[in-house]
C-alpha cells in the first residue's frame, strides 16, 4: 500500500520518525509550543534527516480542514507519512511459516470503529501478539484515528484484512491454531480455557457479536465473568484481557 496519510499527536509521530523515517514526506509543526517533548521530537526530527516546516496557526488549521483532521487532538504536530501496510491472506502465510514460537493472534469481527482498532493494536503490541486480523469489508481499517490511539503500535503489529474470514480462520485451523470466540453465552470461562498453545481469539462488535458463520467456524467460545452491573465489556478492553490472559498462562507454563 503506497498512499500517503496524514498521522497526528506527538506520541504517533515518534513512532513514526524512530522506526520508519523512510516512510515520512513531512512533519508539520505548530509554532509557539516550546515545550520539552515537543523539543524533543523536533531534535528526533532533525537527527533522522526528516523534513519538517514550522507553521503559524491559521497554517496549521488549513491543513487540518483540508485533510478533514479536526477531530483529532493534533497537540501541533502533523506527520505526513506512507500509510502503514495493510497485509493480505499471503502476507499472513508468510508470517506464519516464520513463526518460532506458538501463534497468538487476535481477530476482530465486524469492528467499525477505527478507535477500537487502533486500541486492539496497542494490546497486542503489549501482549506481545503476532498480528491483528481484520475482514476487508465491514471493518475499520488503518485510518488516522485508528493510527493516532495505537500510539505506534502500527509500527510494529502486523495488521491483516482478509476477503473472506471464515475461509481464513479454517486456514487457521487447518494449521493447528485453535480459534476462541468470545460470547455471553459460552460455557467456559477465559480463565478456564487453555491458551498456551497456538490461538487465535475472535472478538465481535460490541451489541451485535460476533457474525453466525464466524461463531459457528470457532473451536470453542468462551466468556468473560463480569462481577458488576454492566453487560459487556468496550471490544479492545475485552481483547486486552483475553490477550494477557493468554501471555499469563504461557508465562506460568515456561516457568520452571
Amino acid at each position: 500500500m503506497t498512499d500517503s496519510m496524514w498521522v497526528f499527536g506527538l506520541h504517533a509521530a515518534q513512532s513514526a520518525v524512530e522506526t520508519h523515517p523512510e516512510r515520512i514526506k513531512e512533519v508539520v509543526l505548530l509554532k509557539g509550543r516550546q515545550d520539552n517533548r515537543m523539543n524533543r521530537l523536533l531534535d528526533l526530527v532533525r537527527a533522522q534527516d526528516v523534513k519538517f516546516r514550522l507553521v503559524n496557526r491559521e497554517d496549521f488549521d488549513r491543513i487540518l480542514h483540508k485533510h478533514e483532521l479536526m477531530e483529532g487532538r493534533h497537540q501541533g504536530v502533523l506527520v505526513q507519512t506512507l500509510a502503514a501496510p495493510v497485509l493480505k491472506e499471503a502476507d499472513l502465510e508468510e508470517m506464519l511459516d516464520a513463526l518460532t514460537v506458538p501463534p497468538l493472534l487476535l481477530i476482530l469481527d465486524g469492528v467499525t470503529d477505527p478507535h477500537n482498532i487502533g486500541a486492539c493494536l496497542r494490546s497486542c503490541d503489549a501482549a506481545g501478539a503476532h498480528g491483528l486480523i481484520v475482514p476487508k469489508d465491514k471493518s475499520a481499517s488503518l485510518t488516522p484515528a485508528a493510527v493516532k490511539v495505537a500510539s505506534g503500535a502500527t509500527d510494529t503489529v502486523p495488521f491483516f484484512a482478509v476477503t473472506n474470514l471464515a475461509r481464513t480462520l479454517e486456514a487457521l485451523k487447518s494449521r493447528g491454531i485453535w480459534i476462541y470466540g468470545t460470547a455471553g453465552e459460552a460455557k467456559s470461562s477465559v480463565y478456564q480455557t487453555p491458551l498456551t498453545g497456538p490461538i487465535a481469539l475472535v472478538m465481535g462488535a460490541e451489541g451485535s457479536g460476533l457474525r453466525r458463520l464466524t461463531r459457528e467456524t470457532c473451536d470453542g467460545l468462551v466468556y468473560l465473568p463480569m462481577a458488576g452491573q454492566v453487560s459487556s465489556l468496550n471490544v479492545s478492553v475485552a481483547a486486552g484481557v483475553c490477550l494477557f490472559e493468554a501471555v499469563r498462562q504461557r508465562l506460568s507454563a515456561a516457568a520452571p
